[in-house]
């Protein structure tokens, strides 16, 4: 059946078994599961770490960011997860998709150099070109920092 929105539950490990309409995060392995929106049955993961997809938690719903594609599956479904709800987004063209998988790629290289020349500089941080910190980062130090 096709989703409409998405109840979440934060988890230790996601299970083998997925419900529909389940958004399952998983704070320990930074990744977010759930059956895909279309109904088809397969399951989608991103992993939520820079440069991939960042996670937002206001205390009652989640959103992920950037929208997910599921490009290599037949139903090709594109859509948003925006305050537990799917707000669907139109399919892709295959040139599309192309210049999406490069953006991406160009996306990580560019986070893993950025990555690179902030260790090799500890004046960085001193100087302010730290980005500020994502709402995931806060919520991962303050669920780890007690543990």
């Amino acid at each position: 059946m096709k989703q409409s929105e998405f109840r979440h539950v934060f988890v230790e490990n996601v299970p083998p078994n997925l419900e529909e309409g389940t958004l399952y995060i998983s704070m320990r392995y930074r990744t977010a599961s759930h059956l895909c929106a279309c109904g088809c049955g397969n399951k989608v993961v991103t992993p939520i770490k820079p440069p991939k997809w960042h996670l937002y938690f206001d205390g009652s719903a989640v959103s992920l960011w950037p929208s997910i594609g599921r490009w290599q599956l037949p139903c090709q479904s594109h859509y948003w997860i925006e305050h537990g709800r799917v707000r669907w987004s139109k399919p892709w063209t295959t040139e599309q998709i192309e210049a999406g998988r490069i953006r991406d790629a160009e996306d990580l290289r560019r986070y893993y150099r950025q990555r690179t020349d902030e260790t090799e500089s500890p004046m960085t941080a001193e100087h302010g070109s730290h980005p500020e910190p994502r709402l995931l980062s806060r919520l991962w130090r303050r669920l780890f920092r007690s543990s």
